[in-house]
């Protein structure tokens, strides 16, 4: 009973710190609202692209905003270059969110569908 009452005590100090520090805590956690903006600027939403095309945002960083991650159909794009290739002909939901040093995003976001012809 000690044990669970330590871990409990653990936990509510991660918390506590997360908070005061201002990161999010908890996986369902808001996006952090740090000022930052986030714009597409090409393709444009409703373009008709071929399978391969470049991704082209602007990010006016905010107080904690550093880099952005790009999002096709809700998957992370991990390491992306700048230059989709080979996706599949059809429809696609393209985001771009900012993020944190630490990889937490930020409320800077925007969504444009694309087709692939």
């Amino acid at each position: 009973m000690h044990v669970m009452s330590r871990m409990a005590f653990m936990g509510l100090g991660i918390a506590l710190t997360g908070y005061l520090s201002g990161a999010p805590v908890f996986a369902a956690d808001k996006p952090i609202e740090d000022g930052s903006k986030i714009v597409i600027t090409s393709p444009k939403a409703g373009d008709k692209v071929s399978d391969s095309f470049e991704l082209k945002y602007e990010l006016t960083k905010g107080s904690q905003a550093v880099h952005a991650h790009v999002f096709v159909d809700n998957e992370y794009q991990k390491g992306f270059s700048g230059t989709f290739k080979g996706l599949s002909r059809g429809p696609h939901q393209i985001t771009v969110t900012g993020a944190t040093k630490d990889h937490a995003l930020v409320a800077a976001s925007q969504t444009i569908t694309v087709e692939v012809q």
